[in-house]
């Protein structure tokens, strides 16, 4: 059976872990952070979003499950107070040994369960440019460019 389940405090606190270096990296590696202050930056980001950690007013910080196994993780932000609700994906991931096995895609759309219970009528997220994995699995499922921001290295 797979399944989303809240995650819980060990949980996200491995996520965190995980996500502030990880985070980090790709902003240095698509350009927009310098190397020298990029964790310290994504420390701040991350504290910025979620000041109450799983408690913050909104944000909806799921572990995706097969059958007792953890095989992946996913955070969603509802935007309620909006006067058309939608929600933002900030982060998905399945484990490594786990990836290529359907996983992406389910996470995907069980969260759209998820939004479609808190009355949500759009999701968004966002991609790094160069992660054509990810960008092929949301284009596969519908997610389309809203916006697009482009780089050029000038050095």
């Amino acid at each position: 059976m797979i399944q989303l389940t809240p995650m819980t405090q060990s949980e996200f606190d491995a996520f965190l872990e995980r996500l502030i270096p990880e985070y980090a990296a790709d902003n240095v590696r698509a350009g927009y952070w310098d190397a020298s202050d990029a964790l310290e930056r994504s420390r701040k980001e991350t504290a910025r979003l979620l000041p109450q950690g799983l408690q913050t007013k909104d944000h909806h910080l799921f572990t995706l499950y097969a059958g007792n196994q953890a095989v992946g993780i996913i955070w969603l932000k509802a935007n309620l107070d909006n006067p058309i609700k939608n929600g933002f994906i900030f982060d998905v991931e399945v484990k490594k040994e786990f990836r290529g096995k359907g996983y992406g895609k389910k996470i995907m759309l069980l969260v759209e369960e998820k939004a479609r219970e808190l009355g949500l009528k759009s999701l968004g997220l966002h991609v790094f440019g160069y992660n054509m994995v990810a960008r092929n699995l949301y284009e596969s499922i519908g997610y389309e460019v809203s916006s697009l921001n482009m780089v050029k290295q000038l050095e």
